[in-house]
Order: C-alpha cells, then structure tokens, then sequence
C-alpha cells in the first residue's frame, strides 16, 4: 500500500470515483503545485467530499505521491535475456512511461516545488528514477566487464546520457520517436547483429 495511503473498509470502493480523485489531485498539482492544492480542491474537482478523499489517502501528502506513482504505466521489463537486449527494454520502457499524457508537466511541478517540498522530488527520484538507473546500470557494468563495452566505460555516465538524451529530446520537440531507444542507445552500443552501428573511418592506405 503507497505511503499514506488508508486501507479501504466496507462496501468496494468505486473505481470511477478513484480514477476521478486521482485525475483531480494530478490537474490540482500540475496547476496550483502542492502548496495550493488541498484534500478540498480535490474533492470539488472530482465532485466528490473530503471524507471520500480521506478514505483513500491519509492527508495531501499522500495524494501527491499518488500522483507520482501515477506517471508509471508499465513496470520495468523482467531483467532476463542478453545485456545488450535488456538495455533497450528498459529504455523502451522508459519513453512509454514518459509519453502518458502529462507526465513531463508533472515531473516540471516536482522541480518547481524542490526548495518548498523537496521530499516531493526525493519520492520521485526513489520511487521511479533510480529503479530504473539501477536496472539499466547494472546491464551497463555487466556489458564492461563481458568485454561488450569498453573497460574504460562508466556505466553510471551512460545511464546518465541514455536516460538524459529523453529529457533533452523531448524539451526541444516536445517528441520521441517510436525508434528512439533504438537510434540513443545504438550511438554508445551498437548492435554486432544488424541494428545502428557507429561510423567508424577507414585508415587511409599509403
């Protein structure tokens, strides 16, 4: 159960009514940030009363960390399979993640609000950021050491840049496209079976 989160007692709760308090406290935090959104907004957004939302969800705290978790629409892939091919899952699952509707909004509001509430950004960072660096660390270092990448490669700066390279793309176009994961991650790693390769300049012959 999520932080601050209540346990549900009684009749089943009504899943359109959650889906509706959920989208209300995401509209709430994106346009008023934590500090102006309250349990009362919520409620009236949702057309719903605060003792509904306070069956769901402890205090505004808890609202809020709903709405983070709320930006992961897909777990991470299972970490089975060769590296090179576990790398782009993750990264594939990363630009499904962030294409949901709002999500970079979101994640704008957390950075706005990191001096006021900086445990916002910390839940963000813990919940959803490193699991994700984690597993796609992990495969980098395994690459280095199976000799796939080069021992002078520091897999915590490639996840940096691969994960960045996302952020970037998307405040300059505000898109991704479908083949992105492949085309980013092909320029560090490319693929011996076929996929992008670096270009690499012939030595000149005398």
């Amino acid at each position: 159960m999520r932080p601050g989160a209540v346990r549900p007692a009684g009749r089943p709760r009504n899943p359109e009514l959650d889906r509706a308090i959920l989208a209300a406290a995401e509209q709430q935090f994106r346009e008023a940030g934590y500090a102006g959104m309250s349990l009362e907004s919520v409620a009236a957004a949702a057309g719903t009363t605060v003792p509904a939302v306070r069956r769901r969800f402890r205090n505004k705290a808890g609202v809020a960390v709903a709405v983070i978790d709320s930006l992961r629409i897909e777990s991470l892939p299972a970490g089975s399979g060769p590296p090179r091919r576990r790398a782009l899952a993750v990264l594939r699952n990363f630009r499904a993640n962030l294409l949901r509707s709002n999500s970079m909004a979101v994640v704008g509001t957390l950075l706005a609000e990191e001096h006021r509430h900086p445990e916002l950004l910390a839940a963000f960072r813990s919940r959803l950021v490193e699991p994700r660096r984690a597993a796609l660390r992990q495969v980098l270092a395994e690459a280095i050491s199976g000799g796939d990448l080069p021992d002078s490669a520091d897999a915590d700066l490639l996840a940096t840049m691969l994960i960045g390279s996302f952020y970037a793309r998307y405040v300059a176009t505000s898109d991704l496209p479908d083949d992105w994961a492949e085309r980013i991650l092909g320029q560090v790693w490319p693929d011996a079976h076929g996929g992008r390769q670096l270009v690499r300049a012939s030595p000149r012959t005398p």
